[in-house]
């Protein structure tokens, strides 16, 4: 069983950064791919940046340029790092990792509000 911890979530003002840190407790390096998703109350789980073994990611239309997802091999942590934060990136954020055998893995979540 994978535990996942996120953390890095808070109150930050429109325009503002936030960094995210995802803490595995087990290698992330064999893993398929991690993302972060997040979600807001009545509406589904949605995508927002997702990182695969081979070093390919992907973002969702709504943060690219602003989001950035790396990861610390050494230290199996996922960062998520977001910048210019608009007042609907407010959610709850959810850490995800995919083993090779296409088991699926959360965090409990990280809560990120954006607001003056």
């Amino acid at each position: 069983q994978v535990q996942l911890v996120e953390s890095g979530g808070g109150l930050v003002q429109p325009g503002g950064s936030l960094r995210l840190s995802c803490a595995a407790s087990a290698t992330i390096f064999s893993a398929n791919a991690m993302g972060w998703y997040r979600q807001t109350p009545g509406k589904q789980r949605e995508l927002v940046a997702r990182m695969f073994k081979y070093g390919a990611s992907n973002y969702a239309d709504s943060v690219k340029g602003r989001f950035t997802i790396s990861r610390d091999n050494a230290k199996n942590t996922l960062y998520l790092h977001m910048d210019r934060l608009k007042p609907e990136d407010t959610a709850v954020y959810y850490c995800n990792l995919e083993t090779l055998g296409g088991l699926l893995y959360w965090g409990q979540g990280t809560q990120v509000t954006v607001s003056s």
